[in-house]
């Protein structure tokens, strides 16, 4: 995070700078790093910025004009690119601070620390909280299928909840952020009784939760389609494997990354440590703009819908793509008929 870990940590390269200031080469490799910074971070954060807004914007629409959030996967699916959406908007100020000095003030370091810790909570919560949905879809369908109304008021309680969680545990963030004048402006966070307490909750919360819920609910997934005799099974059996691999790819070099520093007061001393946090950071925040795809627009209501909303918008001339559409809605209508299929389809959404 910008303010709450690696990037953005200023202070640590004051530590890099008073621990080697004797050594001329290891001062000449910290500034070839705070130069390379200064330009990565901001074009980083930009492309995020901008594939990030546009596809969980549409995401969000669709789900909420289309859709209506009729079932608990609903509502799942619209908090999550909600999070990602309110997530994203945050980078424009900490890419502008990168390249410059933070001129946005102390409430708005708050404010922006606030916001960008809470929606990074709230988008691993709710990616957990898909993951057990999707098991509770397959491997239980007739229950879910009968109660319906029932799971979709439970998951606007559970989304609350997850809000209010990253909320609290993102106080800190907000509390000890500040303004610092080490040689230009910054916002960061930092409070040495605090920041191990804050290092173990992100562990937690981002990356070794959904893991487990990753790692149990999609095990026993793969065991529910492997008893089905349905096509639709090696197709959801690929997108499981592309969701748990966009996961481990992302996430697993900065977590790691940050873990093994922490175990070392030396390892914020390597400049070549620095640009691996660097660069695995925003590896991580590819997630933003890799949730829509992979739990939107995979699944065939999403794409209907989508579809709704790109002949009402005018965007497309129906040019006998439509024909196209229905012959291939059809399709899967007609592929879907089992009852067998409708319940181990994972993302007939």
């Amino acid at each position: 995070m910008p303010a709450t870990t690696d990037t953005m940590d200023d202070e640590h390269h004051d530590t890099v700078g008073w621990l080697f200031g004797n050594s001329s080469d290891n001062r000449q490799r910290h500034e070839q790093f705070l130069k390379f910074k200064e330009v990565f971070v901001p074009c980083m954060y930009l492309v995020v910025f901008v594939f990030g807004l546009l596809g969980n914007s549409l995401v969000l629409i669709v789900y909420i004009f289309y859709q209506k959030l009729r079932s608990l996967t609903d509502v799942f699916l619209a908090n999550l690119p909600l999070a990602d959406l309110v997530f994203v908007c945050t980078l424009p100020f900490w890419a502008y601070a990168g390249t410059y000095e933070w001129v946005f003030g102390t409430v708005m370091c708050k404010a922006l620390q606030g916001m960008y810790t809470v929606n990074f909570y709230v988008s691993m919560l709710t990616l957990t909280c898909i993951t057990v949905d999707r098991f509770i879809v397959v491997v239980q369908a007739t229950r879910v299928f009968s109660q319906q109304a029932k799971w979709k008021v439970w998951g606007q309680l559970t989304c609350l909840l997850i809000w209010v969680t990253s909320l609290l545990v993102s106080l800190p963030n907000i509390i000890y952020g500040s303004v610092e004048h080490p040689d230009k402006r910054i916002c960061q966070y930092h409070d040495e009784a605090t920041s191990t307490v804050v290092l173990v909750t992100q562990m937690t919360l981002g990356f070794f939760l959904p893991l487990l819920a990753m790692t149990v609910c999609y095990s026993g997934i793969i065991k529910t389609l492997l008893h089905a005799r349905s096509f639709q099974k090696h197709k959801s059996l690929k997108i499981i494997f592309l969701v748990v691999a966009m996961f481990l790819l992302t996430q697993t070099p900065f977590n790691l990354t940050k873990l093994i520093r922490s175990t070392s007061w030396e390892f914020y001393t390597m400049t070549s440590f620095e640009y691996a946090i660097l660069v695995t950071e925003a590896i991580a925040y590819l997630r933003a703009c890799l949730n829509p795809v992979l739990y939107a627009f995979v699944g065939l209501k999403f794409r209907r819908n989508l579809w709704k909303l790109v002949k009402d918008v005018g965007c497309l001339p129906y040019l006998g793509v439509s024909n196209q559409w229905k012959s291939s809605e059809d399709n899967s209508k007609t592929c879907s008929a089992s009852p067998n299929v409708q319940t181990t389809s994972m993302f007939q959404l």
